[in-house]
C-alpha cells in the first residue's frame, strides 16, 4: 500500500529540521539554504500576479453566466460574511496577539547584513506586471468575458489557468517545504526561530476559535431567518466539517456539503446552486486564518496594524480569493500578491505566512464548507427558494 506523506506533514518536518540544522549548521551552509529560498522567492513573485490573471478572469466570466436574484443574493451573502469574518478576525487578533509576544522581535531581521545568513547569488525574475496591474486586468477581461459572452477568451483562459494551477500543483507546492526549511533555518540560524514557533501555537488555537465563533454566528443567523434550531442544522453539517479536514478542499468536499444541507432542510434547488457557488466564493474561515498570520506577523517584524490598513485589504480579499486555485494551500497563494501590495510584506514575511496559513489549511477549508451550509438557509429564506433563470 503506498503510504501519502502530506503537505502538512511535510512542512512539519521542513520546519523541525531547519530549526535543528539551523541552530548548528555553519554560515556557508546556511547561506546555501537562503540562496534556494531567495531564489524561490524570486520565483513566485513572478508567478503571482499570473495566478490573479489565471483564476480571476475566468472566475469572473463563469459567475456572470448566470443571472437573475438567487445569483445576486448568493454572491451579497457570501462577500457578506467573509468580510465579517475578517473584521472579526482583526479585532481580536489585534486585542490578544500583542499579550503573547514581544512586538518587533523580529525586527532586526530586516537588514540580512547583521542576522540572516545571505544569499550567494542574486537572480532577478521581474513579474511581467504588477499586482494591481494584474488585478485591474483580470477584473476587465473577466467582466468583458461575461459581458460579451466570448467562447474563444474563455477557453484560451480556461487553458491558462490549467497551466498555472500544473505550476502551482507541481512546483511551487512540491518545493513550498524546502523553501520554508530554508526560512526556518536561516531565522534559527539568527537566533529568532522560538519566538516564531511560540507565535505558531498562540495564533493556532486562536484561528480554530474564531472558525468555531463565526460558524455561530452563521448558523444562529440562518437559525433566527429559517425559524429552526441552528444547533441542529450545524450538527448535521457535521460531515462536511470533518470531510474538508481531510481533503483540504473545498471543491472535492461538495458532495458532501451537498448532501447535507439538502438533509438540513434546504431547498434542494437552492443548495444545487448555491453550494457549488460557495465553496469558490465563501471563504470565512480561510479570511481569519490568513488576517490573523499577517497581524501576528506584523507585530514580530515592527509593524503596527491598524483597522484603516487592514480593512482594505480585507475587502480586496473577499474578491481576490475567489482567485485560489483548488489545492492545498491555494488561498495564501492568491493572496500574496495583496500582503505585498497592500501591507508591505517581504520574501521573509510571505514565507512566514505560508509556514503559519499551511498550518492549519485544512481547518480554514472545513470553516469555509460547514459555513456554506448556513449561508445556503439564508440565501433559501431570502429568495424563496427560486432557483434563476439562466
Amino acid at each position: 500500500m503506498k503510504f501519502n506523506f502530506g503537505l502538512l506533514p511535510r512542512i512539519v518536518v521542513a520546519i523541525v529540521l531547519g530549526v535543528l540544522i539551523g541552530l548548528v549548521a555553519p554560515k556557508e551552509i546556511v547561506r546555501v539554504f537562503a540562496t534556494f529560498t531567495t531564489i524561490f522567492g524570486n520565483f513566485l513573485n513572478f508567478v503571482v500576479p499570473l495566478i490573479i490573471l489565471g483564476f480571476i478572469a475566468p472566475g469572473i466570466a463563469k459567475l456572470g453566466k448566470g443571472s437573475g436574484k438567487l445569483l445576486g443574493m448568493a454572491t451579497v451573502v457570501a462577500y457578506a460574511s467573509t468580510i465579517a469574518a475578517g473584521i472579526l478576525a482583526f479585532f481580536v487578533a489585534t486585542t490578544v496577539l500583542p499579550n503573547f509576544m514581544k512586538a518587533g522581535s523580529l525586527s532586526s531581521m530586516e537588514d540580512p547584513e547583521h542576522a540572516l545568513a545571505t544569499s550567494f547569488i542574486a537572480l532577478d525574475m521581474a513579474p511581467v506586471f504588477g499586482v494591481m496591474s494584474a488585478l485591474i486586468l483580470a477584473f476587465l477581461l473577466g467582466i468583458g468575458m461575461a459581458s460579451t459572452g466570448s467562447k474563444t477568451m474563455v477557453s484560451f483562459f480556461d487553458e491558462f489557468q490549467a497551466i498555472i494551477e500544473k505550476t502551482i500543483s507541481y512546483i511551487i507546492i512540491p518545493l513550498l517545504p524546502f523553501h520554508i526549511f530554508g526560512i526556518f533555518a536561516n531565522m534559527a540560524y539568527g537566533g529568532a526561530v522560538f519566538e516564531i514557533l511560540s507565535l505558531f501555537a498562540v495564533v493556532f488555537v486562536m484561528i480554530i476559535i474564531l472558525h468555531w465563533t463565526m460558524l455561530l454566528l452563521q448558523y444562529s443567523a440562518a437559525g433566527a431567518l429559517k425559524g429552526k434550531n441552528p444547533l441542529s442544522i450545524l450538527k448535521t453539517m457535521m460531515p462536511a466539517y470533518f470531510t474538508a479536514l481531510g481533503t483540504q478542499s473545498s471543491a472535492a468536499t461538495i458532495p458532501v456539503t451537498l448532501r447535507q444541507a439538502r438533509k438540513s432542510g434546504a431547498n434542494e434547488r437552492v443548495t444545487d446552486f448555491t453550494v457549488p457557488l460557495f465553496a469558490t466564493i465563501h471563504l470565512s474561515g480561510s479570511t481569519i486564518t490568513l488576517v490573523s498570520c499577517a497581524i501576528g506577523v506584523l507585530l514580530l517584524t515592527g509593524g503596527a496594524p491598524t483597522f484603516s490598513s487592514f480593512f482594505p485589504f480585507i475587502l480586496m480579499l473577499g474578491v481576490t480569493m475567489i482567485a485560489a486555485p483548488g489545492v492545498p494551500g491555494g488561498a495564501v497563494m492568491a493572496a500574496i500578491g495583496l500582503l505585498q501590495s497592500m501591507l508591505g510584506f517581504d520574501a521573509t514575511m510571505v514565507a512566514l505566512m505560508i509556514a503559519l496559513y499551511m498550518a492549519q489549511d485544512s481547518f480554514g477549508t472545513a470553516a469555509n464548507v460547514t459555513g456554506d451550509g448556513a449561508l445556503a438557509h439564508i440565501v433559501d429564506r431570502f429568495t424563496n427558494g427560486q432557483k434563476s433563470l439562466q
